[in-house]
């Protein structure tokens, strides 16, 4: 019986010691959860007002082409919407988001064709939306696990709440890669064209357009039969699109 007694106030000592572990555990879970919600906002309403000076993608860029002993080179300067042609606004929209300007972040009816695409072993594009792209772009790494596409709906969801449809805008064309080390619309206009942002005709507007599921592969003059034939379909789209309103 005594051995009975002295076993069991053994087990209470191991027991208390679980319980405050879960305890602080859970404390821990806790405050690292406040503190992701508190910067993760902060930084959203930061971007809203400030240029983002670089992205991840730009970095791992850089890293990548020196680790491989290529020269590096990177280009990118920001402009207000104001100075970024209308036409590169609606040949991205035609290109890659045709529903923009009126959803809420999350365009489904792509997004189910794209998995349905990719079950079959088509090629297709993503699903993802502008606003999307733009929340992977700015504030996450590149990669396809289930954390990072929970976290771009987050920041997704973010982004359209805080900053609207127009800053969204601003930031893509700003921050996406349109060429090797080309970031941005009057970067890639003054290396393709040998211009400002602001003065980008349609055709060229949608040459930009058109390489932007490969930047790096694709060249948006001088191109393959395969970009011109995406130019001509994304110029013919762009009449679709109408005035923009923000």
């Amino acid at each position: 019986m005594a051995t009975k007694i002295a076993s069991k106030k053994a087990k209470q000592p191991k027991k208390k010691q679980s319980d405050n572990f879960k305890s602080k555990l859970s404390r821990f879970l806790s405050k690292a959860l406040l503190w992701f919600l508190g910067l993760s906002v902060s930084s959203v309403i930061f971007f809203k007002f400030v240029p983002v000076p670089f992205t991840p993608l730009m970095v791992i860029r850089v890293l990548e082409n020196k680790l491989a002993g290529k020269e590096i080179y990177f280009s990118h300067d920001w402009e207000p919407i104001g100075n970024i042609s209308v036409n590169l606004q609606k040949a991205v929209i035609a290109s890659e988001d045709g529903t923009f300007l009126v959803h809420n972040g999350f365009d489904f009816k792509a997004m189910q064709k794209a998995y349905k695409g990719n079950e079959r072993g088509r090629r297709i594009k993503g699903g993802s939306t502008i606003s999307q792209q733009t929340a992977k772009n700015v504030f996450l790494w590149q990669g396809r696990s289930y954390l990072r596409k929970g976290l771009e709906a987050y920041f997704t969801v973010l982004i359209e709440l805080i900053w609207g449809k127009e800053r969204i805008m601003e930031v893509y064309l700003n921050s996406i890669e349109m060429g090797d080390g080309i970031y941005g619309a009057q970067a890639a206009t003054q290396h393709w064209y040998r211009k400002d942002a602001s003065s980008l005709t349609k055709i060229q507007a949608a040459g930009i357009a058109a390489i932007l599921p490969n930047p790096r592969k694709y060249s948006a003059t001088s191109s393959s039969s395969y970009i011109n034939r995406r130019k001509d379909k994304i110029v013919r789209v762009m009449r679709y699109v109408g005035k923009i309103e923000y």
